[in-house]
């Protein structure tokens, strides 16, 4: 994790003027819209605005904010690290949504959080991104920033795919599956860990790949390091076969494409308040670790 000086450096350049903040929610939604507008108030009284976005699908524009506060669930968190692309700052997750995992401070919370927050009492933590990109004959044809996973799925007519790993040009292995993972420790806790893939403490730098529903008993997810250059190939992809960028449809996969996913220049930098940690998190969002409830 990030040390705690990285909060205070990051708070001693600003210490003679309040905190600027951006606030960032998705405005097509009209009730998440509203309950952001009525917590604007509560911000105002410790931070300034620097300004409001209600369009998390297009590029953040220019704005001179000390962080990003982003309301809404995990989803808006994950849209607004890509709109904030190679230009990243600190974001304060305020949950509007169901889970929560990313966006963790409960809007009641807040009169709690942000005195914290001005005082210093706050860490930055940086996250492993990634840039997916597709190569066909040679040439590339996209390439996109991710903060959670990028995923081949097998699709319609939904029989089985075969998909071979290479790590650093060699490869790995093949898997016989109904798709593939590429996660960061972020996504651990989203689609991988549902398809059965480790728990990866939030800061770390590596990648766990995890196949879905693999055709063989011997097949288990595999944690690498983030320095590694992972390509993935289906020779015989279906018609269906698609692949997506945190649940974002990129491209139908082709049996000329070459997948590569590698460790991006941007670092999703989340703010951490005291008492509020990782484990906390796994705890009570995910249930983490309880115990059996038995009869008495």
């Amino acid at each position: 994790m990030a040390s705690m000086a990285t909060a205070t450096a990051h708070l001693e350049t600003h210490a003679n003027k309040r905190l600027r903040a951006v606030l960032l929610v998705d405005g097509s939604r009209q009730a998440l819209a509203e309950r952001a507008a009525d917590l604007r108030s509560i911000i105002e009284k410790r931070l300034d605005v620097a300004g409001a976005i209600d369009d998390l699908s297009m590029p953040l524009p220019s704005v001179d904010a000390d962080l990003a506060i982003v309301f809404g669930g995990d989803g808006s968190i994950l849209r607004a690290a890509r709109q904030m692309g190679f230009h990243q700052i600190p974001v304060l997750g305020v949950n509007l949504g169901r889970l929560g995992f990313l966006a963790d401070i409960q809007p009641d919370d807040l009169n709690e959080i942000l005195p914290q927050v001005v005082a210093g009492e706050f860490r930055v933590v940086d996250h492993l991104m990634f840039e997916c990109s597709v190569h066909r004959g040679g040439e590339e044809q996209s390439r996109t920033l991710g903060l959670n996973e990028a995923t081949v799925l097998a699709g319609p007519p939904f029989s089985m795919i075969e998909v071979q790993l290479y790590v650093d040009a060699n490869l790995a292995t093949t898997y016989s599956c109904d798709g593939l993972i590429v996660s960061t420790p972020v996504g651990s806790t989203a689609h991988s860990l549902a398809a059965g893939g480790p728990i990866m403490q939030k800061s770390l730098q590596a990648f766990v790949v995890s196949p879905i529903c693999p055709h063989t008993l011997t097949n288990r997810p595999v944690v690498d390091g983030a320095d590694h250059v992972y390509e993935l190939i289906v020779p015989r992809p279906n018609e269906g076969t698609s692949l997506l960028v945190d649940g974002k449809l990129i491209c139908q996969v082709t049996a000329e494409d070459r997948i590569r996913i590698e460790r991006s220049g941007a670092s999703f930098q989340l703010v951490e308040v005291r008492g509020r940690g990782y484990y906390r998190t796994l705890r009570e969002k995910l249930g983490w670790g309880g115990r059996l409830k038995l009869n008495e």
